[in-house]
């Protein structure tokens, strides 16, 4: 199928992306989880999700190299079958086999998430480069918001397979059959423009010419810089979205506590469409720069909010999270240029997994603690604050490449 327009590899990129918003709403999973597979441990319960987010990276790497060597088409289709055979593993799992669900959900999901994920970014981006933080905020806000859309589907499903604890594993199978069906149908719609037209696009900037290849953005330290101030940048975004829910349980919320699952789904895909249009103006380095420093004051609020207000704080703090989430995209194909980009980012999501699992780590087990206090969950967002505030400092240190960085 040939594609001439660039409003069609858009289209099916936001609808590949709105299915992968899923893997984002975990929370709606961990407490019944959790309890059912791994005896209220909740570190070993967000493990999961630390992992899917952990292997995206993986998944990126490898699907940017394999899309550069075959289609994007052939890629996407591909990594639809491996999430959704992960979701369908996932649903097997038992007490007695709890580590089916860290390699379906968490690996394979990941990995599977990893060659849609990035592969449709950076196909997006080809089509419109004078666009980029436009396109980049307007595809991946479709994953945030994704989210919004299927957390009450979700909970419905979980009800009607006989609620927590229970209706967890049914649905995860039939997200496996979405998820087949999304990737594959959408994946046929996707293709890179003709070299000529995206040439064109491009203004003839030679951006082609001087564009880095992955081995070449390994020996170049800004890679590290990019990678781990991304790491360090989605912490505290990635403590509250795996702990939205369980959070607002814990301040007397129980009966609405999905709506901070939805806050926090619905302004993370407000934020990476936002920030994403900010950064083509204000550019990528001040605008990170800025996300950083309002990630830090707000992750420092957690422990003194309470009320119906701890919904506006998991907004705000989601609403920080998703510019990350489409500004460094942008700023990698800023610095290193577009003909690589699947890969390079692919590379720069190993920090993302890095952060994932750390945080993972450090709020589980600050929430175990936190079993009768949820005040004393309140170090891990300490510690992401810290995190946030180290990423300033790294980003400092990045030089541009190009004017609008």
């Amino acid at each position: 199928m040939k594609i001439t327009h660039p409003a069609i590899p858009i289209a099916a990129s936001i609808a590949i992306q709105l299915c992968l918003g899923i893997a984002y709403i975990w929370s709606v999973f961990q407490t019944g989880i959790a309890n059912s597979i791994f005896s209220g441990d909740n570190a070993a319960a967000s493990l999961t999700f630390s992992l899917l987010l952990a292997t995206l990276s993986v998944g990126g790497v490898i699907s940017g190299k394999l899309a550069a060597k075959y289609s994007t088409r052939a890629i996407v289709i591909i990594g639809g079958i491996i999430l959704s055979a992960g979701f369908f593993l996932a649903s097997l799992v038992t007490e007695n086999y709890p580590w089916l669900l860290w390699i379906g959900y968490g690996i394979m999901g990941g990995t599977g998430m990893g060659f849609t994920y990035s592969t449709t970014i950076a196909c997006a981006q080809k089509w419109v480069p004078h666009k980029k933080g436009f396109v980049t905020g307007l595809i991946v806000a479709a994953l945030g918001f994704g989210g919004v859309i299927f957390t009450p589907i979700i909970e419905r499903l979980i009800a009607h397979f006989g609620g927590p604890e229970v209706g967890e594993l049914p649905t995860f199978m039939v997200l496996s059959g979405l998820f087949l069906f999304v990737c594959t149908i959408g994946g046929l719609f996707l293709s890179n423009p003709p070299q000529e037209e995206n040439k064109t696009k491009a203004q003839r900037t030679d951006a082609d010419d001087s564009s880095l290849s992955p081995s070449q953005v390994l020996r170049d330290y800004r890679f590290y810089l990019i990678a781990v101030s991304m790491m360090l940048a989605c912490m505290g975004g990635l403590m509250m979205i795996a702990f939205a829910k369980p959070i607002a349980v814990a301040k007397g919320l129980a009966e609405t506590a999905t709506i901070g699952v939805l806050v926090i789904s619905l302004f993370n895909s407000l934020g990476r469409l936002f920030w994403g249009m900010v950064s083509d103006r204000l550019g990528r380095k001040n605008t990170i720069v800025l996300l950083l420093a309002g990630s830090a004051v707000l992750s420092l609020l957690v422990n003194s909010v309470n009320g119906y207000l701890i919904y506006v704080l998991i907004g705000f703090i989601g609403f920080f999270y998703g510019g990350f989430l489409s500004t460094f995209p942008s700023i990698t194909a800023d610095v290193f240029g577009p003909k690589y980009m699947a890969t390079n980012y692919g590379m720069v999501l190993v920090g993302f997994g890095a952060g994932a699992i750390a945080s993972s780590y450090i709020a589980g087990h600050y929430k175990n603690v936190a079993a009768q206090d949820i005040s004393l969950m309140f170090p891990a967002f300490i510690i992401a604050a810290a995190c946030a505030v180290l990423g300033i400092v790294l980003m400092l240190l990045l030089k541009p490449r190009t004017s609008n960085q």
